[in-house]
């Protein structure tokens, strides 16, 4: 079973964006979960082996305009969205973002 987790923190202040929308997506349109990150800004969710086919490629989206516009933000930017492969079923995926009103910086560690 596939392990997905991410950490997502505010660029501002340094705090942890909790109450955020995530939903991991295969691009064939089929969702495979959507959560909220918990009051740490974390997400960890287990993936069965038989939601992830290995030659397909997912979303990640957080949906950053509520959490912004909470915030007294006004972005045009709503969403952030990761793109990526899960070649192995039963690997751990580690995709933590720091999130501002405009811009963000990711990366992925297992």
């Amino acid at each position: 079973m596939a392990i997905l987790t991410s950490h997502t923190l505010n660029g501002i202040d340094g705090t942890h964006a909790s109450g955020i929308l995530v939903k991991l997506i295969e691009l064939n349109g089929k969702t495979i979960f959507s959560s909220k990150m918990d009051q740490g800004g974390r997400l960890k969710q287990h993936v069965k082996p038989e939601l992830i086919n290995v030659s397909s490629e997912f979303e990640l989206t957080f949906y950053t305009g509520e959490y912004w516009s909470e915030r007294g933000y006004d972005q045009i930017m709503n969403q952030i969205v990761l793109r990526f492969r899960m070649p192995d079923p039963d690997a751990s995926y580690h995709m933590p973002i720091i999130i501002s009103p405009n811009a963000y910086s990711t990366w992925w560690s297992n």
